[in-house]
């Protein structure tokens, strides 16, 4: 037995060693990257472990707007604007590797498995339903509702023929079905059991449910008692609460599995981009006019803190993989706002010139548009 000690203990040093080595590697891992679309720009790349803007990728095209990355981390996928389509890049190489013809205005972005699933407006003359007495002047003060790059001056809200959703197989590089919308379709998320398409509709002010194979629609929920202008839309991480922000409503609804609305929660002026953490512990909420990231008690939707951004036109929000910190792209302040999720303060601002309008990272983590 005294023979077996010392390669006993060798080998206990040597997988100590591995698991180091091995830990470490994950550590690195877990920083990983992320991704913040610009629309005046391409895709800019951001190291999590300098927090430092460290390249960009070209999209071929102008105004890059939704993005999500694919399982493997090796293909992101962004909706280009002016060419009506995504492009599908190489993460290692920063190439575009293929261009999927999607239709006008492709907007937001979710990737699922092989799937993408991209929301586009068929015509350009789409514009937002009018706020009674305030909306076109707030409008015209924000420049459009995507900034300088918003919709064509020739918006006409009498023309509301509906947006659609473009299923796109990643392995064929091509759109395999359509699913009709209502007008113009905002936020895109799934069922709890994945069979199914929750998307939020801003022009009718409701949310439909449409099956993901058949592309049918199963259930309409008009919202606009509650609020105007749905945005954003999650389900919680026990699949049991989907939650929707009301643009005009400067509230968000609280709506069961089956899309029943149960109550609405007052936040700050303008909420959009909407995320749980993994736990399922906290809500984050970005309210544009109100510059600032808002946090709720999931469960009690009490608000806990509301964390001032000092930014312009914050819409869309990530955590980091390690889910230490909170990365909040302001388009119209040209940054990425970094907040830490623990103490819920702000403590770093990412230089970003180019209208930043979505994040996501890689490995992929909670956010508005994404999630593990």
């Amino acid at each position: 037995m005294k023979k077996m000690t010392r390669p006993i203990a060798a080998r206990s040093l040597w997988s100590a060693a591995l698991f180091s080595l091995f830990a470490g590697a994950g550590l690195a891992q877990a920083q990983g990257t992320a991704y913040v679309s610009n629309q005046e720009g391409g895709i800019s790349i951001i190291d999590l472990a300098k927090m430092q803007v460290t390249g960009e990728y070209a999209v071929g095209g102008k105004v890059p707007r939704g993005l999500g990355v694919t399982d493997d981390g090796k293909t992101l996928v962004v909706a280009v604007r002016e060419t009506g389509d995504v492009a599908l890049i190489d993460t290692a190489s920063g190439k575009i590797i293929k261009r999927v013809k999607i239709g006008k205005n492709p907007e937001f972005v979710r990737v699922r498995g092989d799937m993408a699933f991209v929301s586009f407006e068929p015509t350009s003359k789409l514009g937002p339903p009018p706020k009674p007495g305030t909306e076109k002047k707030e409008e015209k003060k924000e420049g459009g509702k995507d900034g300088a790059h918003g919709h064509d001056d020739d918006d006409d809200d009498e023309d509301r023929e509906p947006a659609q959703v473009a299923v796109v197989d990643l392995k064929a590089g091509k759109v395999v079905r359509n699913i009709v919308g209502g007008p113009e379709t905002e936020g895109i998320e799934f069922s709890p059991d994945g069979k199914s398409l929750v998307v939020t509709n801003e022009a009718d002010n409701t949310l439909t449910l449409h099956d993901i194979k058949s592309g049918k629609l199963v259930k309409k929920v008009d919202v606009e008692k509650y609020g105007a202008r749905p945005r954003g839309i999650k389900l919680s991480p026990d699949g049991k609460t989907y939650i929707a922000t009301l643009e005009f409503g400067n509230n968000f609804l609280v709506l069961d599995d089956k899309l029943t609305p149960i109550k609405t929660v007052a936040t700050g002026q303008t909420p959009y981009g909407v995320a749980f953490d993994r736990k399922g512990e906290r809500l984050f909420v970005a309210t544009a006019r109100a510059k600032a990231l808002e946090v709720f008690d999931a469960k009690t939707f009490v608000k806990i803190k509301d964390v001032p951004l000092d930014a312009e036109r914050c819409w869309h929000f990530t955590f980091t993989p390690d889910e230490k910190q909170i990365l909040v792209a302001c388009g119209r302040s040209n940054q990425v706002v970094v907040v830490d999720a623990a103490k819920l303060e702000v403590t770093a601002r990412i230089e970003d010139k180019k209208l930043p309008w979505g994040v996501v990272t890689w490995p992929r983590a909670m956010g508005s548009l994404d999630q593990p």
